[in-house]
């Protein structure tokens, strides 16, 4: 860290925190930071939240969670385009959001319930 930019930090702690070791607190802090940044499960949740952080996508989900559908009724439910639908779809199953198989000619999806509910889990641990 650039020693101005750490003093800067030292300053506003001593105005900011009742501390008696700025240094100290300031070094547990960059500790926790740094496991923090660290931290694999962030990772995961990026992927979730990046995936789930989109209008279209949530009503993906909220489709499939009735049953299983093809491309072809996401185009109607969402008046979107195949292409459009078959980005949004990408980005669901990369995040293990959603699954995709052949049924006949059409690819049909359905939700990873287990998969979102160990998101909502890891959310809950981390962020609560």
């Amino acid at each position: 860290m650039d020693p101005d930019h750490k003093k800067e930090i030292l300053d506003k702690l001593i105005k900011c925190e009742d501390i008696n070791n700025p240094d100290l607190h300031f070094k547990q802090l960059r500790e926790l930071g740094n496991h923090l940044i660290q931290n694999p499960s962030f990772d995961d949740l990026i992927k979730f939240v990046n995936a789930v952080a989109n209008r279209k996508r949530l009503i993906i989900i909220n489709t499939l969670k009735e049953k299983d559908r093809c491309v072809c009724e996401l185009e109607a439910v969402l008046d979107e385009s195949q292409p459009a639908i078959s980005h949004h779809l990408k980005i669901l199953e990369n995040a293990g959001l959603i699954r995709g198989w052949k049924k006949g000619k059409f690819t049909h999806y359905d939700i990873v319930k287990e998969q979102i509910i160990s998101y909502m889990d890891i959310l809950n641990q981390k962020l609560i």
